[in-house]
């Protein structure tokens, strides 16, 4: 059940980050409450105690827009993968968190070291 509810929490995760990531950057200014894309306020903090006013322009600049959707785009396609191949996953996850099994009737024999050089 554990396994299940990772995959779940894993795959609404990208599709948050990824639906956030790939609007974001274009949503107009007043939109929601949010002001635009390059004057936000984290960003004019960081250029004031750099002392670095353009990286403004660098972050607003569709380039990065762009990559930053492009990384949104990454994580929707993640999450949509995750959903088609669900039970896969699950059990992968189900099968590398397993206990081991004990092996009987394989012992190795006493002279022998695995790290010898014989």
């Amino acid at each position: 059940m554990s396994a299940k509810l990772s995959v779940i929490f894993y795959i609404v995760l990208c599709l948050e980050i990824g639906i956030v990531l790939t609007l974001l950057p274009w949503i107009p200014q007043g939109t929601l409450g949010l002001s635009e894309w390059g004057n936000n306020y984290f960003l004019l903090y960081a250029a004031r105690k750099t002392g670095m006013y353009s990286i403004q322009t660098v972050v607003a600049s569709g380039w990065v827009r762009g990559a930053v959707t492009g990384v949104g785009l990454l994580n929707l396609a993640i999450a949509f993968w995750e959903m088609f191949h669900f039970r896969q996953t699950v059990r992968a996850l189900q099968e590398s968190t397993a206990p081991a099994k004990p092996r009987i009737n394989e012992a190795q024999p006493a002279s022998e070291t695995p790290l010898s050089d014989k």
